[in-house]
């Protein structure tokens, strides 16, 4: 069984590991068809078309957590080892960089601006 702990860890290694594959896929070093999984991977993951709708309860959400995952693990076997291990490095800088309070309190006034506007819109 997972501790608390452990799954912490874990979204942290993720974040990094996401991280990593967005920036070598922005890496000239890394092979066209490499770029072109973690894109595709990128794509499914967003779109609104999947091979299963994810309204069907539980299963809907299935293949979210099988393809997604081989995607990004094919992916990184294409990715040359000197490459993803600097990307690995350059996202551990960034994942641990301190978030910004400032940059937070101007994100978090927008989107209450937005809400405020289409509240107002709506009630005219």
């Amino acid at each position: 069984m997972m501790t608390l702990a452990s799954l912490k860890a874990r979204s942290r290694q993720v974040k990094v590991d996401l991280i990593a594959l967005s920036l070598a896929a922005r890496d000239p070093r890394t092979p066209w068809y490499a770029k072109l999984i973690v894109a595709g991977c990128v794509a499914y993951a967003l779109s609104p078309v999947d091979v299963i709708p994810d309204f069907i309860p539980v299963i809907g959400l299935v293949d979210d957590l099988i393809f997604i995952p081989i995607a990004l693990a094919l992916a990184v076997r294409f990715i040359p080892d000197e490459v993803l291990a600097d990307c690995r490095r350059r996202a551990g800088e960034i994942a641990a960089r301190k978030t910004s309070r400032a940059a937070a309190i101007v994100i978090i006034t927008f989107w209450l601006a937005l809400g405020a506007l289409c509240i107002w819109l709506l009630t005219r």
